[in-house]
């Protein structure tokens, strides 16, 4: 799932509007790189499962603009979890922050 600010859209995910793709939508699985490239190139927010996208950052040196990864909450969960998460952190995350949610834990990465 990607996140972006726009200029009219749904509101609820920090002080911007936002707009979400969800990577199943758009057809088969590209890869995580390919993922995290369209997510930079729009300048998107990635939010993720897991941590192969913070491996190519901190690893490879990919850019970004901005991951949140939420391995732990429910599906259920998740919206409401990363609306509340953008409201806080959203200055963390637009300046490129890796954001993981464990529980009640919040981990900011640079």
């Amino acid at each position: 799932m990607t996140a972006a600010p726009e200029q009219s859209s749904r509101s609820g995910f920090g002080s911007k509007a936002t707009t979400l793709l969800e990577a199943s939508d758009e057809g088969p699985d590209p890869g995580d790189e390919e993922l995290l490239a369209r997510a930079t190139a729009e300048r998107r927010v990635l939010v993720t499962l897991d941590k192969d996208f913070g491996a190519l950052v901190f690893a490879q040196g990919a850019p970004h603009s901005g991951i949140v990864r939420l391995p732990d909450v429910p599906a259920a969960q998740r919206i409401g979890l990363l609306s509340r998460l953008l409201a806080v952190h959203e200055k963390d995350v637009s300046e490129g922050a890796i954001v993981t949610v464990r529980g009640e834990r919040i981990r900011i990465s640079r």
